[in-house]
């Protein structure tokens, strides 16, 4: 089991990182006292199936943290499992302006004697220091946007996986109604419609017979090489904003012989482009 235990300074940018190493897979567990940690990772491994990426974020919200993790350190040492330290921090301005933004206190504010932002953020550094001078990896995100920071955790973190976009082709038909997750929706209503050819009509586009008929009408290939066009710029886009899912529908009227057919084709060609991990899913299949 890999864990990553991810702490840092209020306001550094903690749930973005939970946010980023989720999406990679990571099962996140956010404010889990210390010494719970070692019983998570049992109950990790003794899962159906067993969690192989496991981080656990920290910070001082978790009154029982004292800022040393030599012991759970040490105890994770003794275990089974890869174990990396992330550190966040952010310079002082910078984080007074994120919690001005938020309008929130900082957790320590209340404990320090003036209760000022500044006391609370200072009061914390000390407390995290000790964190801050064992973690594998420190990043300061005063000057990052969030897409740089998702980068740097997706390198750090990310492995095979950290480029990946998550595809879904779904086929549906209109008269059903639009997907409500759809980010991109193709139209293949302009094709002759099997459904008006007889011995086509009770079979799916899933069948050899429907699709050799869909794929071969005017317009199809030319309008499949457009598209897959359009979405090497869309996916590409994705990877730099730091999108890691699309669904992409394909309707037809009924969502049973040419989106269907469409929608198999167009997994298979995207399925030859890197970085792009492609499932199908048919919602209307089965429906009539």
């Amino acid at each position: 089991m890999e864990v990553a235990l991810v702490t840092g300074l209020s306001g550094a940018g903690r749930s973005t990182a939970a946010k980023v190493l989720e999406d990679l897979g990571w099962y996140v567990v956010d404010n889990l006292p210390p010494e719970l940690i070692t019983r998570m990772v049992d109950l990790g491994v003794e899962s159906d199936p067993p969690i192989r990426r496991l981080a656990v974020v920290l910070d001082v919200r978790s009154r029982p943290f004292s800022g040393d993790l030599g012991r759970v350190v040490a105890e994770l040492e003794e275990m089974p499992v890869q174990m990396r330290v992330l550190f966040l921090e952010a310079n002082d301005s910078v984080l007074i302006r994120r919690f001005e933004h938020v309008r929130r206190s900082h957790p320590l504010q209340s404990d320090t004697k003036e209760g000022t932002l500044s006391d609370g953020i200072a009061a914390e550094r000390v407390k995290l220091a000790q964190v801050r001078a064992a973690a594998d990896l420190v990043v300061d995100t005063s000057s990052l946007a969030v897409r740089e920071l998702r980068e740097k955790i997706e390198t750090a973190f990310g492995g095979e996986a950290s480029g990946e976009i998550q595809v879904t082709v779904q086929s549906f038909g209109f008269k059903h109604g639009l997907p409500m997750d759809a980010d991109v929706v193709c139209d293949v209503r302009f094709l002759p419609n099997p459904y008006w050819v007889p011995e086509l009509r009770v079979h799916t586009g899933l069948e050899e017979t429907v699709r050799d008929y869909v794929l071969s009408r005017d317009g199809a290939e030319e309008y499949l090489g457009t598209y897959l066009r359009l979405l090497e710029l869309t996916t590409a886009g994705y990877r730099r904003e730091g999108k890691r899912y699309m669904t992409i529908a394909v309707g037809c009227t009924g969502g049973k012989h040419r989106s269907v057919a469409m929608s198999e084709e167009l997994a298979a060609r995207l399925r030859m482009q890197d970085g792009l991990a492609v499932r199908v899913v048919h919602r209307d299949v089965g429906r009539e």
